[in-house]
């Protein structure tokens, strides 16, 4: 199949070059023309606007979005819509908000253009082992593209969730559940950094990914990263969050359903940004207040 790819970032270069593999012809664009100038040399089609990209593409036309949700996303299906027709695709595997992507699939419609989200997840490894691939839409669109998901997912890696908005729904919830998963392994490492006992953390964890009930790719991705540095000494503690476990939180909240553990995860996510707890200081000086507990001067 033929089909357009926009953004050429950490996974979206990775998720051509699996599409080239499998003998898709693609046909990418990227912000910066450097990157899709090393595309090309693995065999895709380079175009440097989103007008030669387009041009380049049979009827119907198939756009995969691989971009930064929000504006990103917003701006580059506006300035597509009047470069496609009618029964003409989009996809946005990014990590776009479930209901923007409701919207998105009812404005496109009105021009007669199909939208689908396809949540992905996989990261860097998914040139390797593949993603999975979470797609909501059209049940008849999906099947047109069925097999560029096909191609990107390792074996039964890829399904049809359901109407528009639901791969990014099911992927969001994907995201808050990992949040939570990895704000467990930090503690319990943590405890066990602290002990008196000189542990091997690098050891355990590859220990544990053989038959523990903890075992998990995470856990093969923590024992990579403790075996050569077991205090993570080259890094800072300081953990970003790119806005799923955000949205998973309101989810809950709009819900009335308690997600305290990916709350708490979110939470000690910000915490890590602080150089400085003002909430802190407020517990420290009320301490002292009603009992004279002693604090600590600058």
């Amino acid at each position: 199949m033929k089909l357009g790819f926009i953004g050429l970032g950490k996974m979206g270069a990775f998720m051509v070059e699996r599409l080239l593999n499998d003998g898709h012809d693609v046909v990418v664009y990227n912000r910066t023309p450097e990157k899709t100038k090393e595309t090309e040399k693995k065999g895709a089609v380079a175009a440097y606007s989103l007008e030669e990209l387009v041009s380049k593409l049979p009827a119907p036309k198939i756009v995969w979005l691989m971009i930064p949700s929000g504006d990103p996303v917003q701006n580059t299906i506006e300035q597509l819509i009047p470069l496609l027709s009618k029964d003409d695709i989009i996809i946005d595997g990014g990590n776009s908000y479930y209901k923007d992507s409701v919207r998105r699939s009812h404005e496109l419609s009105v021009h007669g253009i199909n939208y689908m989200d396809a949540g992905t997840s996989g990261g860097i490894w998914g040139l390797q082992l593949g993603y999975c691939v979470m797609v909501g839409g059209e049940k008849n669109i999906f099947d047109h593209c069925e097999s560029v998901f096909r191609t990107l997912a390792p074996e039964n890696g890829y399904r049809y969730i359901g109407k528009a908005g639901a791969g990014h729904y099911v992927k969001m919830i994907h995201n808050g559940i990992e949040y939570g998963m990895m704000q467990a392994y930090a503690e319990g490492f943590e405890l066990m950094h602290k002990s008196d006992y000189n542990i091997d953390l690098h050891g355990v964890a590859e220990l544990w990914d053989k038959g523990s009930v903890v075992r998990s790719w995470l856990l093969q991705l923590l024992a990579n990263a403790l075996k050569d540095d077991k205090d993570l000494s080259a890094l800072k503690d300081y953990v970003e969050d790119s806005g799923e476990g955000r949205w998973t939180v309101l989810d809950g909240i709009e819900k009335s359903v308690p997600v305290n553990v990916i709350a708490d995860s979110l939470f000690a996510r910000f915490r890590s940004r602080q150089e400085e707890s003002y909430g802190a200081k407020i517990l420290a000086a009320l301490r002292n207040e009603f009992g004279g507990h002693s604090v600590k001067k600058k």
